[in-house]
């Protein structure tokens, strides 16, 4: 199964930064992929949200329910799929204190399978994934350093 890691330096406050990852409902806002975020539930740190999300490169939305467990101690955050296009979908966000700002780490687990796609459209599936996770990251980084 393909995975993703990535990671940003921002220069802003802790707070700041986990704020605006934390407000998913925000999103569509400022992430160029995302199309839209309904929050379904929220309870504490937990929240259900479906998401829109754009593959401009091929007109293509994808959609999906997903979990988001935050835990304020740590900075961190535990996401998974519920429902929705991805075979599978889970991974984290953390963020940790770093020089003057924030080190703000992705780290994705995904599963997409069509039947018909070959390994040369599955390494172009994995390069749209790596740039989104990216365009997030630098996203958020722009929206904190404002």
């Amino acid at each position: 199964m393909p995975s993703v890691d990535t990671s940003i330096w921002i220069s802003a406050p802790m707070d700041r930064v986990y704020e605006i990852a934390k407000d998913n409902a925000s999103y569509p806002e400022f992430i160029n992929d995302v199309q839209s975020v309904t929050v379904i539930e929220k309870q504490g740190n937990r929240v259900v949200a479906d998401y829109v999300g754009i593959v401009p490169q091929f007109l293509l939305k994808v959609r999906w329910r997903q979990e988001d467990l935050w835990d304020d101690a740590t900075h961190s955050s535990k996401f998974r799929q519920l429902q929705g296009d991805y075979d599978r979908l889970e991974g984290t966000w953390s963020f940790a204190e770093e020089k003057d700002g924030v080190r703000f780490t992705q780290h994705l687990d995904y599963e997409y399978n069509v039947p018909t796609l070959g390994v040369l459209v599955k390494k172009v599936i994995h390069g749209l994934v790596v740039k989104n996770l990216e365009n997030i990251g630098a996203a958020i980084k722009k929206r904190a350093e404002s």
